[in-house]
């Protein structure tokens, strides 16, 4: 991986695990990845750290359709409907993930994926 795309993913990175909405799991796998950036073990870090990713990014309709179940409104509680509403509306602009801050990290790093699993 160039040091540009690189430098890009550790900030991303960086963001993710900032990120209100970014699960425990995710967060661990971020910075077990930095850590390694730069050793021998960065390569199988970076595997782990992208199979996180693409199991935690949300698909788009998968949050439409959790956000109007009552397993949505018991975590986003009266903001439920707002959730789904504004779900609908980034769908409907053409995105095909969720859009809080984890997801939009998620979708960022996994942009550059083929080169972060290319690490030599």
């Amino acid at each position: 991986m160039n040091q540009n795309a690189k430098e890009y993913v550790m900030e991303k990175a960086r963001e993710l695990m900032n990120a209100h909405t970014c699960c425990q799991e995710a967060r661990e796998a971020a910075q077990a990845w930095l850590d390694a950036v730069g050793t021998e073990k960065e390569a199988k870090k970076a595997k782990g750290f992208i199979a996180e990713l693409e199991e935690d990014l949300m698909p788009i309709d998968q949050l439409i359709a959790f956000a109007e179940s009552e397993a949505g409104a018991g975590v986003f509680g009266d903001k439920a409907g707002e959730v789904a509403e504004h779900a609908k509306a980034v769908k409907a602009a053409g995105g095909k993930y969720c859009d809080c801050p984890a997801c939009a990290a998620v979708e960022a790093i996994l942009e550059k994926k083929e080169a972060i699993l290319k690490i030599q």
